[in-house]
């Protein structure tokens, strides 16, 4: 099967979030072993200026939905960043895929060529979709996983590499 922007996206997301519920069961499995609050998890961060676990689960959802919405003509659903809890981000991780499974391969056809314009506070520059999704996008996505990864870590959650690269 060769290669799509629709295959490098929508599966690659998918699957990333398929990890990360499994790294969040770990994660609450865990607490409830040793009485971790799962409270200071959800608030975890790795440092003062990086966001909590909810935020990278947040920054995640974002990136993905924001791909489909530059890549294509598609309505993105806009999900408020209220999460709280380990039920709250699984909530937006279910949501987050649910819309990703109703885009189909033809929605992102020819959208390797299609002009993004990234216009951050301290970025701003235009790419063309491939570019895009391979240079910043998927980069950015796997940035927020890992940080997840890395905070429940951090916080003694017993996960290791195999279960950031679970195959299944």
């Amino acid at each position: 099967m060769a290669l799509t922007m629709y295959r490098l996206s929508v599966p690659t997301f998918v699957h990333g979030f398929g990890v990360l519920g499994k790294l969040l069961d770990k994660a609450e499995a865990h607490a409830n072993e040793t009485g971790l609050s799962l409270d200071d998890l959800v608030n975890a961060r790795l440092t003062a200026d990086m966001l909590p676990l909810s935020g990278q689960v947040q920054r995640a959802s974002d990136t993905s939905k924001g791909t489909i919405a530059r890549l294509t003509d598609l309505q993105v659903p806009s999900f408020p960043d209220e999460e709280k809890t380990f039920s709250d981000l699984r909530e937006r991780i279910a949501k987050t895929v649910a819309f990703l499974e109703t885009v189909r391969l033809a929605d992102l056809d020819g959208s390797e060529t299609r002009e993004v314009t990234l216009n951050f506070t301290k970025l701003k520059m235009t790419l063309s979709g491939e570019d895009y999704l391979l240079k910043f996008v998927l980069p950015n996505f796997y940035f927020h996983l890992t940080t997840a990864y890395d905070i429940l870590r951090h916080k003694g959650v017993p996960v290791g590499k195999a279960d950031f690269i679970s195959l299944s």
